[in-house]
């Protein structure tokens, strides 16, 4: 009886993973497209008011590397 018991409950657990209900692992898609989304809009509102800024660090950073060697 118990043997029973224990292929029915594997039978069960086979069935709902080859159905791929219910597994917590999977992930949220929708939740990863909005992040997704959102850290792009923070790049775009960081770089557009701060462009130059930006390039001018970034082309002095460059210099000051590729004049030391």
């Amino acid at each position: 009886m118990r043997a029973l018991a224990w292929l029915l409950a594997l039978t069960a657990a086979l069935a709902a993973r080859l159905r791929g209900g219910g597994d917590p692992e999977r992930g949220d898609v929708p939740g990863w497209v909005m992040i997704t989304v959102m850290t792009a809009a923070l790049v775009l509102a960081i770089l557009v008011p701060f462009r130059e800024a930006i390039v001018a660090v970034v082309q002095n950073a460059l210099a000051s590397v590729t004049a030391g060697g």
